[in-house]
């Protein structure tokens, strides 16, 4: 299934968010990897995240990540970066964007 999200990121924090993507604990990714996730790209547009993520089930990810430490911490340091927090816990399922067109 894809996944698509939007989340904002602070005007002021705006490169720290991109330099802590050059380092996304390889702990994480192994774990985002093995919870299903094919491919996760983020784009930005001037405050605007974009996400779009490919899985076998996106709540069975999210149920997966939810209490590994690792991804705690990772939330709790985007959480410090992003004005719009996602919720990347089990109950945020549905919180993706909804398909108004595809070709």
């Amino acid at each position: 299934m894809r996944v698509a999200l939007h989340t904002t990121v602070r005007a002021d924090r705006i490169d720290e968010y991109e330099a802590a993507h050059r380092e996304v604990p390889n702990e994480l990714t192994a774990a985002i990897r093995g919870a299903g996730v094919t491919s996760w790209t983020i784009w930005r547009s001037g405050t605007d995240l974009f996400h779009l993520l490919e899985c076998a089930d996106y709540g069975q990810l999210l149920a997966a990540l939810e209490k590994l430490p690792v991804n705690i911490a990772w939330q709790a340091r985007m959480a410090e970066l992003l004005d719009v927090v996602h919720d990347y816990s089990a109950d945020g399922a549905e919180a993706g964007l909804p398909v108004v067109w595809e070709l």
